[in-house]
């Protein structure tokens, strides 16, 4: 009876194995650097988005009254702001600077002699109002949190497009953040301490180019009005409306975060079925 010769199986040596596995490491790894790479720089650029001590809205009508809020960010989570300054540029004085009260912080308005008497409906002012500085009375701003302090302010000036409001931020470490730098030309990169910026435009066609109010009385009874409404108007467009570019930060830093542990994952679930 003649033998039959088995037909040759396949087989995988270990030398075999070993370089597939090798090829398979750096791929892995590659794939697990770049979602950590993507999850730090999403991180990175959603860091300095929410930092910036603004104003809000950052647009009003010039030769008018407005209500803004002043939004300042606490940046350290090792300390608490605990005063806030914002000083009005002396090239283009205010005849009217109100704060509202805020709870948990004492208020106070410094006032300045202007190079030249302001007139304001018929009067000439020798002082005015030149900056605003808030001191807490109740812990200040803890970190991971901000506060909104409502300042009504006009006539505004019809003689120029913005309005450059530095401001200096000091922590319970007695840190001091000056966001005291000119903001670029348009299309310029932006410094590291911007200050906060009021954009003027001209009044709208056919208006009186008086904002709320022509006369000091109806600015005053507007500027009341304001006050009385703009902190409860004020959280509850907070959460949403307040700064958009907080939240498209939001949704890049989880976007990386969400690809860095992708990426660890698979290289673990890679090197078990290598293992195995």
């Amino acid at each position: 009876m003649q033998s039959q010769t088995p037909s040759a199986v396949p087989s995988t040596t270990p030398s075999t194995a070993r370089s597939t596995a090798r090829s398979t490491v750096p791929s892995v790894r590659r794939l697990a650097a770049a979602g950590a790479v993507a999850a730090a720089l999403a991180l990175a650029a959603a860091g300095p988005a929410a930092a910036h001590i603004s104003v809000n809205p950052d647009e009003a009508e010039q030769g008018g009254y407005t209500t803004i809020d002043v939004k300042v960010p606490n940046e350290r989570d090792n300390a608490s702001t605990v005063k806030v300054e914002l000083t009005f540029p002396a090239d283009h004085p205010l005849a009217s600077v109100m704060p509202q009260p805020v709870p948990g912080w004492d208020v106070k308005v410094t006032k300045t002699k202007p190079a030249e008497p302001v007139e304001a409906h018929g009067r000439k002012l020798t002082e005015v109002p030149s900056k605003i500085t808030w001191t807490e009375t109740g812990g200040g701003i803890e970190p991971g949190t901000f506060q909104q302090f409502p300042v009504s302010v006009g006539k505004l000036p019809e003689d120029t497009d913005r309005l450059v409001l530095k401001a200096v931020q000091t922590y319970s470490n007695d840190e001091v953040v000056r966001w005291i730098e000119e903001p670029p030309a348009e299309g310029g990169e932006e410094p590291e301490h911007p200050a906060p910026v009021l954009n003027l435009a001209p009044p709208a066609e056919g208006g009186d180019g008086h904002g709320h109010g022509g006369t000091e009385a109806g600015a005053e009874s507007d500027a009341g009005t304001d006050r009385a409404g703009a902190g409860t108007t004020a959280r509850n467009e907070a959460g949403g409306a307040a700064d958009t570019s907080d939240t498209t930060a939001r949704v890049l830093a989880v976007t990386g975060i969400v690809l860095g542990a992708g990426g660890v994952a698979y290289g673990v679930l890679a090197g078990r079925r290598r293992t195995s």
